[in-house]
């Protein structure tokens, strides 16, 4: 009885409690208060990429550091050992043979140092220098540093002096010196080796150390030898080497201009010398700043979207909470379907008259999507006539399709230009369904996908990249102008046109120049046509150009022609570069070259080709004796085939001269200096049992194109090999062997192995086979070029670059070549005695050839003049027709035994 009230007065303040709980739970409120959760792993999250890429950044900045100081160290120890070594070469040359005979002993044994780079000088026990090379004035010592460590102690390890300059050489310049002792080892004056200090410094790479980095040497007394800085190369500086910490681990300001670096310093062997290398902080943490700001605005712009959807739901569940209460919830719910709606609404009822026929709409309900499209408000929509608002609307067609949609109960869907303000000229898709007492019709506004439709169709029939018609279109664009030709008995004209030289700009600069250059090259040819014309690109960088009405006369279109071809011509600016490409053209006429699109394509092609075989940059019109060219091909192709085949099948065991067709010449190189023969070039020779002797450049690139060159080439290689161990086995003066290696020889995978098989069957030294490739074949794949040269260099065998000067590599990917020998181009050669332009080319490439300690050699030498210039200019050898044309084995042993003979020259 007591019971009942307690549990009643219990439980009484449920029902509040589950209501406020439940308003608690609406989205308008639950919602922000979630939405703090994933706010605050968006800043979590962001805060800790930020601090795990500076974490990256610092140790990416100090592992830098530590790998260009380790780099750095090497190249200042390879530096510094070789200008002791040729210390301690004149100390003994002037202990053996005294100071006034040394230097000119060392120099023609070739033992000096370049004098373009160093300075070689000898002073006595009074410090005068008695000796110099290059020679200088008379100059006294005796009161320098470098001077009186030695005359005053007798350290036997090399003094490096301050950066400073003296009244014969008023550059700057280091001072390595190391004493000189008499026979009875007193004091006799000091050995010097001078060296500007920027020599120090060369190895300093925006790419790798930036605008800010630091380069130096620093002596043990803290001052600097040599400290660059971007551009600016400096000396003198004081540096304390005990604030520099080896392993980099935090950036501090450091000389001349209190940059905070990262730094390393690496105590250098055998010298008073520390090499240095400091990265900027700002350069190295300027990556890492940019991500930081990209990390700290995406985190911000997900906020804010966080923010702003999460605002948008609340706003859109207060507002159907309020609906709730709605006594008309389905009607408003209704509506605002409707107006969210892309699609204009419209809510129609059949009007009749008398005799129950329909003659006319009344628009019962609408949306605001409507009256966008109508250009009426929505208010002046509702109520009222279709024929009052709208009439033209009974003579468009749309009254009838109305009429028919409730007549026959089917829906019925349109599509349509509008022409009338305010939708004109968009495309509109129109849907009517039948209902009760009338129609529901939707408009829709579909030109974006009328649009797409369009871009889809243009993809189709349109080159992507310049947005000329693709061979699709072309073919198409053909057949109709073939048939109106057929029909009105006129002519059309069909050119066929492939760009010379662009694979050596694609290779070379990279497809992005490619593609730049054939989008301007398109423009170009585009321009010179006539509006009815049609310029089209059938891939790569072959185009082609149909010209319909033209006269039946070829003359007619030669000047459409020329002006193309002139156009194509002129150069095209890519970024900082300017690039030549030429054209070839094939062109055929119809009817008179055929009468079918497939013949004429065919025809041009080979009238392309034959453009090609004569020299490039031309037209050729198509002739019947094009087609038999093409045939001559395939029939010299064959041929090379059957002559490779009878040359493996007659090849010697030994080195006596081959059965088959192949044979090989060699044309002797020569030293500028002493005029002795010291290598051959292989060379190979064709000669065919019909044709006689096939010219190289016949079949060359025949056999790159059939890939027989892989083979072939194999083939000269071994053979060259063979020749030159038989040289050797005779006594002769012992040659390096040049051989060529093509490009499909270069990308072949199995190179290296076949190159050791052939040094291994014919029993040749490693160090007597030269290989000689072009600069265009290196640039094709930088990185595995580069990684297959070091192979081959570590088999003990030299590498030269052939035609220097007419590929497209630069001097830092040059730098990267693990070469010997740098050939000049005989186009270089060719007008060295009367061209100015061949001759600073020509010195350009002896003087970059020797800065990189490599050979330099000329080939196509012809003239006495030619050969006068090298050799004034230092040019280290020489191959050409001056001295001797390609020639058999026997000749060359010929010449080793004159050689040998005379103790001389050749």
């Amino acid at each position: 009885m007591h019971t009942a009230p307690a549990t009643k007065t219990a439980s009484a303040p449920a029902p509040g409690i589950s209501r406020r709980l439940g308003r608690a739970l609406e989205t308008h409120i639950a919602l922000p208060l979630f939405a703090l959760l994933p706010l605050i792993a968006i800043w979590i999250a962001t805060f800790h990429f930020v601090a795990a890429e500076r974490e990256a950044a610092v140790a990416d900045a100090r592992d830098a550091t530590r790998e260009q100081v380790a780099t750095y160290e090497a190249q200042m120890a390879r530096s510094l050992n070789a200008i002791d070594q040729t210390l301690k070469v004149i100390k003994y040359a002037v202990e053996q043979h005294g100071p006034d005979a040394a230097l000119d002993k060392l120099r023609r044994q070739g033992l000096l140092p370049p004098s373009l780079v160093f300075v070689v000088s000898i002073a006595d026990r009074d410090g005068r220098i008695v000796a110099s090379n290059p020679a200088r004035p008379p100059l006294d010592v005796g009161r320098e540093a470098y001077f009186t460590v030695h005359r005053d102690g007798e350290s036997a390890t090399p003094f490096v002096s301050r950066t400073q300059h003296d009244p014969a050489k008023l550059e700057p310049h280091l001072h390595f010196t190391r004493r000189i002792n008499d026979a009875a080892g007193h004091f006799a004056g000091i050995a010097i080796v001078e060296a500007d200090p920027a020599y120090f410094t060369s190895a300093y790479e925006r790419s790798r150390e930036g605008e800010l980095g630091l380069v130096g040497l620093v002596g043990d007394d803290g001052m600097a030898r040599a400290l660059r800085t971007g551009d600016k190369v400096s000396w003198g500086q004081r540096l304390a080497l005990d604030r520099l910490l080896d392993d980099a681990f935090e950036p501090h300001p450091t000389a001349p201009d209190g940059v905070a670096r990262y730094a390393s310093v690496r105590r250098l062997h055998g010298f008073p010398l520390s090499a240095v290398i400091g990265l900027a902080e700002s350069e190295q943490m300027a990556q890492y700043k940019q991500h930081r700001g990209n990390y700290l605005v995406a985190a911000f712009a997900a906020s804010a979207l966080l923010l702003a959807v999460v605002g948008m739901i609340s706003a859109w569940s207060w507002q159907l909470a309020k609906a709730r209460g709605r006594e008309r919830r389905a009607q408003e719910t209704y509506a605002a379907a409707s107006e969210a709606s892309l699609d204009a609404f419209f809510v129609l009822r059949s009007v009749f008259d008398g005799d129950g026929r329909v003659i006319d709409f009344l628009i019962e309900e609408t949306n605001s999507r409507a009256a966008q499209v109508s250009g009426i408000p929505k208010e002046q929509l509702r109520g009222r006539l279709m024929g009052e608002l709208m009439p033209f609307y009974r003579v468009n067609g749309m009254f009838d399709e109305l009429l028919r949609v409730v007549t026959d109960g089917a829906p019925l869907e349109t599509e349509w230009q509008a022409a009338t303000a305010p939708a004109v000229g968009r495309w509109l898709q129109r849907q009517i369904v039948p209902v009760e007492g009338g129609a529901v019709a939707t408009v829709r506004d579909i030109t974006e996908r009328k649009q797409a439709e369009e871009r889809i169709r243009h993809l189709a029939h349109h080159d992507e990249l310049t947005g000329l018609p693709n061979r699709s279109l072309i073919r198409d664009r053909l057949e109709q102008a073939v048939l109106n030709a057929q029909r009105n008995g006129k002519h059309l004209a069909l050119a066929f046109i492939d760009l010379d030289g662009f694979k050596l700009v694609n290779d070379g600069l990279g497809h992005n120049a490619g593609d730049e250059l054939l989008k301007v090259v398109g423009r170009r040819m585009q321009d010179c046509l006539r509006c009815n014309d049609t310029l089209g690109r059938v891939g790569g960088d072959e185009f082609v150009i149909l010209l319909p009405d033209v006269a039946e006369t070829a003359l007619a279109i030669t000047p459409v022609l020329e002006k193309i071809r002139q156009a194509v011509t002129e150069p095209v600016a890519i970024g900082d570069q300017a690039v030549q490409v030429s054209c070839s053209m094939g062109v055929v006429m119809y009817p008179r070259d055929g009468e079918d699109p497939k013949t004429l394509m065919m025809n041009a092609d080979a009238a392309m080709y034959r453009a090609k075989d004569l020299g490039s940059n031309n037209f050729q019109f198509y002739t019947r004796e094009m087609n038999a060219s093409v045939e001559e091909k395939l029939m010299l192709l064959e041929g090379l085939r059957k002559a490779f085949d009878t040359t493996q099948a007659g090849a010697p065991a030994s080195g006596a001269a081959p059965a088959g067709e192949f044979s090989l010449l060699y044309q002797p190189k020569v030293d500028l200096r002493t005029g002795r023969i010291f290598g051959v070039e292989a060379l190979i020779r064709w000669r065919h049992p019909e044709h006689g002797m096939v010219p190289p450049p016949r079949f060359i690139g025949l056999a790159e194109e059939s890939g027989l060159i892989v083979a072939i080439g194999e083939w000269v290689l071994r053979t060259a090999c063979r020749q030159a161990q038989l040289w050797r086995a005779a006594g002769l003066d012992p040659l390096t062997v040049s051989v060529n290696v093509s490009a499909r020889q270069f990308e072949e995978q199995h190179l290296v192995e076949r190159i050791a098989a052939a040094l291994r069957d014919t029993g040749l030294a490693p160090c007597a086979l030269e290989l000689e490739v072009t600069e265009s074949l290196l640039m094709r794949d930088l990185n595995q070029a580069v990684e297959r040269m070091r192979e081959l260099k570590h088999m003990g065998i030299s590498l030269s670059i052939d035609d220097f000067g007419t590929g497209y590599s630069s001097l830092s990917a040059l730098k990267s070549f693990p070469i010997s020998t740098l050939k000049i181009d005989k186009s270089f050669v060719r007008d060295l005695a009367t061209s100015e332009d061949d001759q600073a080319i020509a010195l350009a490439v002896i003087s970059l050839g020797h800065r990189l300690q490599l050979r330099v050699i000329a080939e196509g030498v012809e003239t006495e003049e030619q050969r006068e210039f090298l050799a004034a200019n230092e040019c280290d050898e020489m191959q050409g027709y001056l001295f001797s044309p390609p020639v058999p084995a026997e000749r060359i042993a010929e010449m080793l035994l004159a050689q040998a003979r005379t103790g001389g020259q050749a």
